[in-house]
Formats: structure tokens, C-alpha cells, sequence
């Protein structure tokens, strides 16, 4: 299963570019994976159409814009956007005016290795240096005309997901889920929790009918909901905290006020990484680079195909004997949208 696989490993290429095309979002979630003995990390990238598998060393923004550039070759934009995502990222602003100096130039990734070094030193400004790769990939990320651009993701609250996509969107369930954590002893604590957590859900019910009848009026009324909802003062120290912290996420997790099509929660990620996790179960860990290749590949097959009513061992089975009678996942994804 990993020999002579580059038939598999093209078909999970066209799945994911396919996918990315689908609908005007994506989810994404991580799990944890072994590789030789090595800790790594599978990011799961998926919407109703498709489940894509990608194993890297480490959770990064940058490992995420290499698998969203879907094998094209990174490059580095220095447009007015990688200069307000420098912003965000907190680069300094004397940095920022000295390399003004590239501005609306784009550059290579070895390129752009010889002007940082030459403007930030060889072995000096780690951070400043990769808060600035990352701001100026994703900026020529946003500028890519020969690959799908994701414009709306939908994740939890993980850095490595952050200002990728255009548009960012919360999972609810996730948030919720921090909630849960909270364990209060004392009797009156417990019941401002309870209270809470039943308007709290009333609250999302609502939000579940707005995406099935959008209405501006109500996409206004259910704003201003939210702020009076998580205003709210109990008296009781850490659920104000919590209350306080989704408050700060307001414009993530209301984001079906403006994109009605995105969802409320990454269940659909969630359950293709949970597939991951029983994989890992039984197989413990890959140990090849080929090996780890070939696992990401056939998983993404096999997930995209009960996503889409297709007998994966057929599907295989027509691959292996060379017969292709079937159409391929990416053409019926293709079909179907």
C-alpha cells in the first residue's frame, strides 16, 4: 500500500483542489500523530463534499499555507496587506518602515530568506522574522489565481488558524465546551452556571434558526442579543471570566449573521479526526516519510467516499485492477456542485 501509489496520491491532489471549490468555506481540525517515534500533527481540512488528510511536524500558520497552496511553490508578498497583518502580528513599526523598501514587490522563498537576513541579520530576530514570513505567504496566498483561495474557515480558537482566511469563524461547541470545564462547588455558583449555560443554549438554538431563514432584521436583533447575553454579571468569578473571553470572539462566532452558509460548529472536522485517532489506535504510528504519505492519501479516499455514497473498497479495487469504470471522487465532487 505504499509502493507504486502515485495513481492515489494524484486523486487525493484533485479531491482537495475540488473540495477547496465546493462551497465558500472550510473546517479544519488537528489531531496528534506518530511518526517513527516522532510526535506530529494531522490537520484535516473538509466540508459536506470531502475529508483531505495532511501529516507535518508541528502546528504552524506556515504548514497550513503549504497545504493550502496544494503544491505550488510559496512566495512572499510585500502589498498593503502583509503590512496591516504585520500589524496585527505586532512587528514593530521601525521594522515595518525599513522594509517598506520591498513594498509591492514579491519575492521567492529563497529570495526572501537573502533580504530578511540581510535586513534582520543571519541568526537574529527569530520572531520579527517569522511574524514577517508569515504575514507576507499569506498576503501572495490571498493574490493566487491558479489554486482556490479559501476566503471563510471555520476552526476553534487554535493560533495556527488565525487571519489565514479572509473570514474566520468559531465553532460554537468549542466554545461551549469551555464552559464544561468550569467546576463549581459552592451550591449558588452551581445554579448562576446552570442559569447561564440554559440561555447560553436558547441563545445558539436561535442562531440555528436565523442560518435556516436569514433575515437582516433578525441578523441585527440576534447581535445586539449577544451583547446583552454576554454582558452579564453573576457574581461569580471564573464564568465571568469565561463569559467575558466569548464576548471577545463576537465577530468569529457570529459570523452566520453575514455568511449564512457557514456552520455553527466543526463536528464534521471533529468526526473525520476522530477516524485519525482510531487509525492511530490500531496502527500506532507510521515510520516512513512514504509510509505517513500513503496513510494521509488512503484516508482521504476512503472518508471522501462515504462522504459521497461510494463503496471505498470498489473505488480501490477499480484503482488497483486498472479498470477506472468508476468516476473519480473528484469528478462526482465536481458533478455535484
Amino acid at each position: 500500500m505504499t509502493k507504486d501509489t502515485d495513481v492515489f496520491h494524484q486523486e487525493k491532489a484533485e479531491i482537495f483542489q475540488e473540495g477547496l471549490k465546493a462551497t465558500s468555506y472550510q473546517q479544519v481540525d488537528d489531531t496528534s500523530a506518530r511518526v517513527n517515534g516522532n510526535n506530529y500533527y494531522t490537520q484535516i481540512f473538509c466540508n459536506p463534499y470531502y475529508v483531505a488528510y495532511f501529516t507535518v511536524p508541528n502546528k504552524s500558520r506556515e504548514n497550513i499555507l503549504d497545504i493550502l497552496l496544494c503544491g505550488k511553490e510559496k512566495t512572499y508578498c510585500f502589498n498593503d496587506e502583509a503590512f496591516d497583518l504585520m500589524k496585527t502580528f505586532n512587528v514593530s513599526q521601525i521594522w515595518m518602515e525599513n522594509l517598506s523598501f520591498f513594498k509591492n514587490k514579491i519575492f521567492s522563498d529563497e529570495e526572501m530568506s537573502r533580504k530578511l537576513d540581510s535586513f534582520l541579520s543571519p541568526n537574529g530576530y527569530k520572531t520579527t522574522k517569522k511574524k514577517v514570513l508569515e504575514a507576507c505567504a499569506i498576503a501572495a496566498y490571498h493574490q493566487s489565481t491558479d489554486i482556490p483561495v479559501v476566503t471563510t474557515l471555520l476552526s476553534d480558537d487554535a493560533r495556527q488558524f488565525k487571519q489565514i482566511a479572509y473570514h474566520h469563524a468559531l465553532c460554537w461547541i468549542h466554545d461551549g465546551r469551555n464552559y464544561k470545564k468550569l467546576r463549581p462547588i459552592v451550591p449558588y455558583y452551581k445554579e448562576k452556571l446552570e442559569a447561564f449555560l440554559d440561555r447560553y443554549w436558547d441563545f445558539y438554538g436561535e442562531l440555528c434558526g436565523f442560518r435556516e431563514n436569514p433575515d437582516l432584521e433578525v441578523a441585527e436583533q440576534l447581535s445586539i442579543k449577544f451583547d446583552q447575553l454576554f454582558s452579564t454579571k453573576t457574581g461569580y468569578e471564573q464564568l465571568d471570566g469565561r463569559i467575558g473571553k466569548t464576548k471577545e470572539n463576537k465577530e468569529h462566532l457570529l459570523k452566520v449573521l453575514v455568511l449564512p452558509e457557514v456552520p455553527l460548529h466543526n463536528n464534521a472536522a471533529e468526526l473525520a479526526a476522530r477516524a485519525k485517532v482510531r487509525k492511530r489506535d490500531v496502527s500506532l504510528q507510521t515510520v516512513t516519510e512514504e509510509g505517513t504519505k500513503a496513510n494521509d492519501t488512503f484516508m482521504t479516499i476512503v472518508q471522501t467516499a462515504k462522504k459521497l455514497g461510494v463503496s471505498a473498497y470498489q473505488y480501490i479495487c477499480d484503482r488497483v485492477s486498472n479498470k477506472f469504470e468508476m468516476p473519480s471522487l473528484a469528478q462526482i465532487i465536481r458533478e455535484i456542485n
